[in-house]
């Protein structure tokens, strides 16, 4: 005589999908790359201290054209040495802050990090194969500007593609706004930073 299952079959296979579902999504998030970690990344023999980027009324409107939202910050707070700058912001993907790293030298990009992942979908962003896009990239010429390469996207995390590129952007125009620039374009580098850069 069969005893009948008091746990249907079906509700094992939804049990574990369940659970393989849950696990996916806590892979996603994370704390990836720290301060320090990045910092060595960047200069790894060097020691270096934070800079300060005031920022000015016109440079806002055009940190606000390339984010698409309001920027609020008086300062920004970068390392930087020679030709060399690395920038820390945060920007939504779909519902939560992502943390990035961005390495700037000789006013092209070396490298974009992701420090820490909150949403629950699109943490493929962060791996070497999709960042690798962004190396070597510059701005445009045009208003506002743009990353003068192409990135492909990833299904599933179009917000967090959308979002590493704005501050890939974001970073490059910061950069040519300190004394480390190669190139600083006169039109955008504030008085005061132009001081700094000559200053012994």
């Amino acid at each position: 005589m069969m005893i009948r299952q008091s746990f249907p079959v079906w509700m094992h296979w939804l049990a574990l999908l369940g659970s393989l579902w849950a696990m996916d999504v806590h892979a996603q998030k994370g704390s990836y790359v720290s301060l320090d970690e990045l910092r060595q990344q960047a200069f790894p023999e060097q020691s270096v201290e934070w800079q300060t980027l005031w920022v000015t009324q016109p440079q806002r409107e055009v940190m606000e054209a390339i984010l698409g939202r309001s920027f609020r910050s008086l300062r920004v707070r970068y390392w930087g040495y020679e030709q060399r700058t690395v920038w820390v912001f945060e920007e939504v993907g779909k519902e939560m802050p992502i943390t990035f790293g961005v390495i700037v030298d000789g006013d092209q990009i070396d490298d974009v990090v992701v420090m820490e992942y909150r949403e629950s979908r699109g943490g493929e962003v962060r791996h070497p194969f999709f960042t690798r896009q962004f190396q070597q990239l510059k701005l445009t010429a045009e208003q506002p500007p743009r990353l003068d390469g192409n990135i492909d996207g990833i299904t599933g995390a179009t917000l967090s593609v959308r979002a590493m590129t704005k501050i890939a952007t974001l970073a490059l125009f910061c950069h040519q706004l300190t004394p480390f620039s190669a190139d600083p374009d006169p039109s955008i580098v504030h008085e005061d930073i132009k001081q700094q850069a000559s200053a012994p």
